[in-house]
């Protein structure tokens, strides 16, 4: 994986102050919040950067290994440790000759463990293997698109990656994609693909999970008398009784006809309706008439 220059990310040096770091973080994070750019990609990407920084940079420990090994900071004790072997079998394979070792020894070390061509072949050096980095994408992709499992191809550090979205995946979801990261160390293992959902809601319902939601304006006639009307369901339509008497907000739950559960083809959560009276605004003389013989009932 390409190297990252964090103190570029936020605009400063490498002697920057954590004072500094925290304030450059807070202008920048500000500056590319999504609320502030919506529907902006790019910055978005930047804002996603600037928080990664942050978090190395803001953290002594990270920010140490990161100044001290850079893109391979998060292999860092790995690192030591390895390098304390290697001096350990350098000091036993040379009779004891002194604890220090000698720098052609550790370069030697660190040509086997980084794929140099050139090799040592002396000691534990030749065998040090590390797990590839882990990468991170986001994704966005309208709510319609998940209702079912579906294939689309992704482009991440320049490769084509084709992989199976599966339906139910939910707006914030982040999955692991294992093996599509970055090249193993040493002959390791290559690191995984993390990818964020970020789902567009392209609809007039409301998802909360598996449920979906949604207000249904019925005519004040209906509301008193009863009656039936057809709504709308995330797939299709639905006939619907209204009973004699209904109040305002009534809610009543559609079983089944909710949104699909995650990897579950075919297993679906509730629709919730709620229903929003009318109450007439413009009526005509004998409408008035009618409501006023109504008024006149009821007293």
């Amino acid at each position: 994986m390409a190297f990252i220059d964090y103190y570029k990310i936020l605009g400063l040096d490498k002697n920057a102050t954590d004072k500094e770091i925290k304030k450059a973080y807070r202008k920048l994070a500000r500056k590319y919040h999504p609320d502030v750019n919506p529907n902006d990609a790019e910055a978005e990407r930047k804002f996603k950067q600037v928080n990664e920084a942050n978090e190395v940079l803001s953290n002594p420990e990270n920010r140490k290994k990161y100044d001290q090994y850079g893109k391979d900071w998060k292999h860092a004790d790995d690192i030591e440790k390895a390098k304390q072997q290697q001096q350990y079998q350098n000091t036993r394979s040379s009779g004891f000759e002194g604890f220090g070792g000698d720098a052609g020894e550790y370069s030697d070390f660190f040509e086997s463990m980084f794929g140099s061509s050139r090799r040592s072949g002396r000691g534990f050096g030749q065998n040090v293997q590390f797990k590839g980095q882990d990468l991170n994408a986001s994704l966005q992709i309208n709510l319609t698109d998940v209702y079912t499992s579906q294939k689309q191809t992704l482009t991440v550090n320049g490769k084509n990656i084709r992989l199976t979205i599966p339906a139910g995946v939910e707006d914030g979801q982040t999955i692991k994609i294992k093996g599509y990261g970055g090249e193993g160390v040493g002959g390791g293992p290559k690191g995984d693909l993390y990818i964020n959902f970020k789902i567009n809601n392209n609809t007039k319902f409301k998802r909360v999970k598996n449920d979906l939601y949604n207000t249904i304006t019925i005519p004040l006639h209906k509301a008193v008398l009863g009656g039936e009307i057809t709504v709308d369901t995330f797939d299709g339509k639905a006939k619907l009784k209204i009973k004699p008497g209904t109040q305002n907000n009534t809610k009543i739950k559609l079983k089944g006809k909710g949104f699909t559960k995650y990897k579950k083809d075919g297993t679906y959560g509730d629709l919730i309706i709620t229903y929003n009276i009318e109450i007439p605004t413009q009526l005509s003389e004998r409408e008035k008439e009618l409501f006023q013989e109504l008024a006149k009932l009821q007293s």
